[in-house]
C-alpha cells in the first residue's frame, strides 16, 4: 500500500486561533458582561454619591494632586478589577470550549483514518500478498543477518549457564515425520533444554545488534523445534503491526496476576481471564480490529500466532514460578499476543 493511501484528506483552511477568539469574543456578551455592567454602575453611583454628600474642605485646604490621584484610583480601581476578572472568565470559557472543538476534531481525523484502512482493505489485497511475499524474503535475509551479527560479535559458541528448563522435557517430542535417530530417540530429546532466562530474551528479541545475550537466546530458540514456530509466527504479526505503526515497545499493558495466567493456560476462559487482555489503546485496537475483518492474510497469520503461544505457555506455565511468568508477559511476543486476543475474543 502507498504512502499516499494512508494520508489524510486535507481539510478545508480555517480561520486563525486569534480571529477565532476575538470572533467569540464580539459574540458572547451574556451574562456575565450584564453582570460586570450592573456592578460598575452600581459602584460609580456609590462613589458619586459619597463624594456628592461628603462636606466639602475646600474653605480650608487647597487643591491637593496627591489627594485627587488617590481619589481617582479608588473610584476606578474596582472597575478595572471587575472587567479584568469578567474578561479572564470569558477567555477562559471560549479557551475551554476551542478545546473541546479541537479534541472533537482528533477524534474525527482518527475516525477517518481507520475507515480509510477499512474501505481500502479489498482494493489494494494483491499489493499485500505481494508484501506478504516480500516479507518473507526478508525473514529469510533477516536470519541469515542474525547468524554474521553473531559471528562479528564473538558469540558464535555458546555457552549456557546453569538455570532451570523452560519448557518440561515432555514437550520437546517430535511431531509426525519429524526425522529421529536411530533406536527411536528423537533429535530434539538430545538437545539442552532452553533455560527460563534465555526463554524470555528469545521471546522479547534482540534490543539492537549490541545485544549479544539476546542474538544467543534467539539462536537457541530457534533450534528447537517448538520454540522456532512460535518465534517465527511473533517475528511475522510484529512486522505486520508494524506497518499500521503498531510496536510493542508503545504499547503500555495493565498488570495482569500470574494466577490469571494459569488459569487461562489450564483452559478456563471467561471473566475469570479476561484481564488478560491488558491492551488498552483505542488507536491500537481500533487498527488492528479493521485489519483483521479486511485482510485475511493478517488474520491467518494472527490465528496461527496465538495458537503457536497457547500451546507453548501451557507447557511454560507446568514448571514456571510467578516471578518467571511476570517476567514473559512483559516480552514484545506477549504483548502482542494480549493485543491480539484482545482483538480476536481469545480471553472471552
Amino acid at each position: 500500500m502507498s504512502d499516499t493511501d494512508h494520508t489524510v484528506p486535507p481539510r478545508e483552511a480555517q480561520p486563525g486561533a486569534a480571529a477565532t477568539l476575538a470572533n467569540k469574543a464580539r459574540r458572547s456578551f451574556g451574562a456575565s458582561d450584564s453582570i460586570a455592567t450592573i456592578v460598575s454602575v452600581i459602584w460609580l453611583v456609590l462613589a458619586g454619591g459619597f463624594f456628592l454628600f461628603m462636606p466639602s474642605s475646600r474653605e480650608t485646604e487647597g487643591f491637593d494632586s496627591l489627594t485627587f490621584v488617590m481619589t481617582l484610583f479608588a473610584v476606578f480601581m474596582p472597575i478595572a478589577l471587575i472587567w479584568i476578572g469578567t474578561s479572564a472568565a470569558k477567555q477562559g470559557r471560549i479557551m475551554r470550549e476551542e478545546s473541546g472543538r479541537l479534541q472533537a476534531a482528533i477524534d474525527g481525523m482518527r475516525q477517518t483514518y481507520v475507515m480509510q484502512q477499512q474501505s481500502g482493505g479489498i482494493e489494494v489485497r494483491p499489493v499485500i500478498e505481494k508484501k506478504l511475499d516480500d516479507l518473507m524474503n526478508a525473514q529469510r535475509k533477516s536470519e541469515a543477518a542474525l547468524e554474521r551479527i553473531a559471528s562479528r560479535a564473538g558469540i558464535a559458541a555458546d555457552v549456557r549457564l546453569p538455570g532451570k528448563a523452560a519448557l518440561p522435557a515432555a514437550a520437546a517430542k517430535p511431531e509426525a515425520g519429524q526425522p529421529a535417530l536411530a533406536l527411536g530417540t528423537p533429535a530434539e530429546a538430545l538437545a539442552e533444554p532452553i533455560s527460563v532466562e534465555d526463554f524470555t530474551r528469545a521471546l522479547h528479541f534482540p534490543q539492537d545488534e549490541k545485544d549479544q545475550d539476546g542474538f544467543r537466546a534467539l539462536r537457541r530458540a530457534l533450534r528447537d523445534h517448538t520454540l522456532a514456530g512460535l518465534i517465527h509466527s511473533a517475528q511475522d504479526v510484529l512486522t505486520l503491526l508494524s506497518e499500521d505503526g503498531i510496536y510493542m515497545d508503545d504499547l503500555v499493558p495493565e498488570r495482569t496476576r500470574p494466577e490469571s495466567w494459569r488459569r487461562f493456560a489450564a483452559g478456563e476462559r471467561g471473566a475469570n481471564v479476561s484481564a488478560l487482555g491488558a491492551i488498552r489503546d483505542r488507536s491500537s485496537l481500533a487498527l488492528t480490529s479493521g485489519r483483521m475483518r479486511q485482510d485475511p492474510i493478517f488474520r491467518d497469520a494472527v490465528h496461527h500466532f496465538l495458537r503457536k503461544f497457547d500451546h507453548t505457555f501451557a507447557s511454560f506455565e507446568k514448571s514456571a514460578s510467578d516471578a518467571d511468568i511476570t517476567a514473559v508477559v512483559e516480552t514484545r511476543t506477549a504483548r502482542a499476543f494480549m493485543l491480539l486476543g484482545r482483538v480476536s475474543g481469545t480471553f472471552d
